[in-house]
């Protein structure tokens, strides 16, 4: 049986969320059971953007805070870090309150700016990788994922948190290589099995619902949640927001590989009960991806299935970052004849419905439109 650690924790006061997390890893075995004295362990928060706490769209601060207070008692070495798409690591650090605190306890900020290439022959598609060389030079490491939703793979959690070790600059290289959700999250299965976390603490006392991973409500969830497999610890999060975890790439590869399970027989909720945390109004698409496809005629399928970015023309403030963002070569959204002073427009023949425009739009402005036909076929499979 899998355990996966269930803490009630109404606010960010560094006492309670302290209390929570030791509370929680004590219920799944110790710390003692992940880490050894004198350890260099990296902790990963998500840091997707240069954004304060209160947006929820990273790991808060006062999450880090209790993991280096904990991982300090045993005389572990930490250091921190991850490599947001847009943002230096620095500014990134700064800007969502992790570098004070990470200050605070004398915790560096790992390098995840250089990289090195890495073979990985286990992989079930990319065998090789790109790593920050914080990663690299860690015995170990303890993710720090966010409770929020994301466009191209529902949801942003255990699993998908790794791609941060991927340093910024390449990323988009990722996307343009990979635009179907489900290769993609077989890179994203690949790159967690390399790195392999002892430990996943899942940030959701203020999760994100709607338009994540970056634009979307900041949702009141009062919930941390520990688990050494983030297999179960995915789908224990899907569970409680109505969302089937079959329909997660990334928890379906998982158990296929052996990283873990979702399988509810399999899996031991300890702590507070779940049905403290359902809540099935959490807004989420719950419908099935739809793989994006090659060639001509593929081209018609986009465009009639697979959700689009779309840019709302009242909330765009013209800054451009989807623009610099979108890795397609000619860019797939980009500004017209007149300029700056109009938003972009996107030309969907190009685009590879990578979201990672609307991933990235600090102003929320960028939205997924689901096509008409589509939405007609899912209104039909769902009243079935």
């Amino acid at each position: 049986m899998q355990k996966v650690a269930l803490v009630r924790c109404s606010d960010y006061e560094p006492t309670h969320v302290y209390q929570a997390i030791k509370r929680a890893i004590d219920l799944i075995g110790g710390i003692h059971q992940f880490v050894t004295d004198d350890e260099h362990i990296l902790l990963k928060p998500n840091l997707v953007a240069a954004d304060p706490p209160e947006r929820c769209s990273t790991t808060h601060p006062a999450i880090l805070e209790a993991m280096i207070q904990l991982l300090q008692e045993e005389n572990v070495h930490v250091t921190y870090g991850d490599s947001p798409a847009f943002h230096s690591p620095q500014s990134a650090a700064k800007k969502c309150g992790l570098a004070s605190v990470a200050d605070k306890y004398d915790v560096a900020l790992a390098d995840f700016v250089h990289d090195e290439e890495v073979f990985f022959e286990e992989a079930l598609l990319n065998k090789k990788f790109r790593i920050a060389k914080g990663i690299l030079e860690a015995d170990g490491v303890i993710s720090l994922p966010k409770f929020k939703t994301h466009g191209m793979q529902k949801m942003t959690g255990c699993i998908k948190n790794q791609f941060g070790c991927v340093p910024g600059p390449l990323k988009g290289e990722m996307h343009v290589k990979l635009p179907d959700a489900n290769d993609f999250a077989k890179m994203l299965v690949d790159l967690n099995s390399f790195v392999k976390p002892r430990l996943y603490v899942m940030d959701g006392i203020m999760a994100m619902e709607g338009n994540g991973p970056r634009g979307g409500s900041p949702s009141k969830m009062q919930l941390l949640m520990v688990s050494s497999d983030p297999v179960a610890l995915d789908a224990t999060m899907c569970r409680m927001i109505d969302l089937d975890p079959a329909l997660v790439p990334t928890t379906i590869l998982g158990q296929e590989i052996g990283m873990g399970t979702y399988d509810t027989n399999k899996i031991e909720l300890v702590g507070d009960p779940i049905d403290d945390f359902i809540r099935p109004s959490f807004e989420v698409d719950r419908h099935p991806i739809k793989p994006f496809r090659y060639g001509r005629l593929a081209k018609i399928s986009n465009l009639l299935f697979v959700p689009k970015p779309k840019i709302n023309e009242h909330k765009c403030v013209k800054c451009g970052v989807c623009v610099l963002m979108c890795p397609v070569e000619g860019k797939a959204v980009n500004w017209s004849e007149a300029g700056k002073k109009v938003a972009p427009i996107y030309d969907y023949d190009k685009c590879i419905r990578c979201y990672c425009c609307q991933e990235l739009c600090p102003e929320s402005a960028i939205d997924l439109s689901v096509p008409p036909i589509r939405r007609l076929i899912d209104r039909r499979q769902w009243s079935k």
